[in-house]
């Protein structure tokens, strides 16, 4: 699962992403609460409905992006680990505080740099 192409790119990714899907999900739940405002003066049932549904999914989302940040940590602390080319340089300690101080970001530069930037050897044939 380490060294899966798939995995490395969806926890490089999805924190971030989910993240942003939180905080639009967000604006539109701000957005409707001001549009429909002054309609709850009549009828005061709804207010707390509506403004409970939509605080409920907003924190559904950021707590998946939450837990989806954790996992991305654990993945890239374990891959980081096991990578031959930071014990040769001394980069290992370096990008794990990266990961902890810039989770989500980290991750992501990381995915960038040392995955998608580094060719795997060719094997001549001859």
């Amino acid at each position: 699962m380490i060294q899966s192409k798939f995995w490395q790119a969806f926890f490089a990714i999805a924190p971030l992403a989910c993240l942003i899907i939180a905080l639009v999900g967000y604006f539109l739940f701000i957005l409707t609460l001001v549009s429909q405002g002054p309609g709850w003066e009549m009828d005061n049932d709804a207010a707390p409905l509506a403004f409970f549904g939509g605080m409920g999914i907003f924190l559904l989302l950021i707590f998946l992006a939450v837990l989806l940040s954790l996992a991305s940590l654990i993945f890239y602390i374990i891959h980081a680990s096991q990578n031959p080319n930071l014990k040769q340089n001394n980069l290992l300690v370096v990008w794990i505080l990266l990961f902890v101080f810039a989770s989500g970001l980290g991750q992501l530069i990381y995915w960038i740099i040392e995955i998608l930037n580094k060719k795997e050897p060719q094997i001549e044939r001859g």
